[in-house]
C-alpha cells in the first residue's frame, strides 16, 4: 500500500473519530502529495522515496515551527506544531540509533577511502543516500564531521 493510499485511509478513520487535530495533520500530507503530483504534471504518479522526502519535509517544517514559537514564547503554537509532527512522523520508518549510524558512516568512509574533511561531500552524498528516511540530516552531518575529524 503506497503512502498516498495509506493516507486517505487514515483521513477517513480520523473523521469517524472525530479526531480534529489528527485530521488536521494527515490533511496537510496529502495535500502536499497533491503539489507534488501538479509540480511533476497531469496523471503524475509519486515513487515511494518521494513520498517519503515530503514526509520528512513536512515533519522538519513542523519542528523548526516549533522551535520559533517556543522562542517567541508563544507554547499553545509550540505544542500544535509538535503534535502534528509527532501524527506525520508515523508514517516514517523507524529511525536509527546513533551507534547504527555511526556503524553505517564509518563502514561508508572505509568503502569509500575518505580520509580527512576534504572528503565530507563524497561521504554526505553517500550517506543520506543509504540513511534517507532513516535518519535526521543533522544527525548524519555532525557523525560525518566527527568521525573524518
Amino acid at each position: 500500500m503506497s503512502y498516498s493510499d495509506l493516507v486517505n485511509e487514515d483521513i477517513k478513520k480520523a473523521m469517524l473519530a472525530r479526531e480534529k487535530d489528527k485530521l488536521e495533520a494527515i490533511r496537510a500530507i496529502k495535500a502536499a502529495f497533491i503539489v507534488a503530483r501538479a509540480d511533476k504534471g497531469a496523471g503524475s504518479v509519486l515513487e515511494e522515496a518521494e513520498e517519503m522526502k515530503i514526509i520528512q519535509k513536512l515533519v522538519k517544517q513542523r519542528k523548526d515551527s516549533a522551535s520559533i514559537y517556543q522562542e517567541q514564547n508563544r507554547p499553545e503554537l509550540a505544542q500544535k506544531e509538535l503534535l502534528e509532527a509527532e501524527v506525520i512522523e508515523k508514517y516514517l520508518p523507524a529511525q536509527m540509533t546513533e551507534k547504527e549510524i555511526e556503524a553505517v558512516v564509518k563502514r561508508i568512509i572505509t568503502d569509500s577511502g575518505a580520509s580527512g574533511m576534504k572528503d565530507m561531500g563524497k561521504v554526505m552524498g553517500l550517506a543520506t543516500k543509504e540513511l534517507a528516511g532513516k535518519a535526521d540530516g543533522k544527525v548524519i552531518s555532525g557523525m560525518v564531521k566527527q568521525l573524518l575529524a
